[in-house]
């Protein structure tokens, strides 16, 4: 039993020391950080942008539509 607890010790211990993959974690935080509040912010105004959007759009084929040229 006391070789698994000192087995166990020094593999956890390794596991600890390691910090393979902890930049891709970093990154995925960061990204998460910056992704959810701006999906916060859509979901919150998703009617205004939508009536947004589709003004936009109408101006666009509006203005194609009637020949005009940039």
């Amino acid at each position: 039993m006391k070789q698994f607890f000192g087995r166990m010790s020094k593999a956890l211990g390794a596991f600890h020391r390691d910090e393979q993959g902890a930049d891709m974690v970093e990154y995925i935080l960061i990204v998460a950080a910056i992704a959810l509040p701006l999906l916060g912010f859509v979901v919150f105004f998703w009617k205004e942008i939508r009536e947004w959007a589709y003004g936009l759009w109408g101006g666009i084929k509006t203005d194609s539509q009637s020949g005009m040229q940039p």
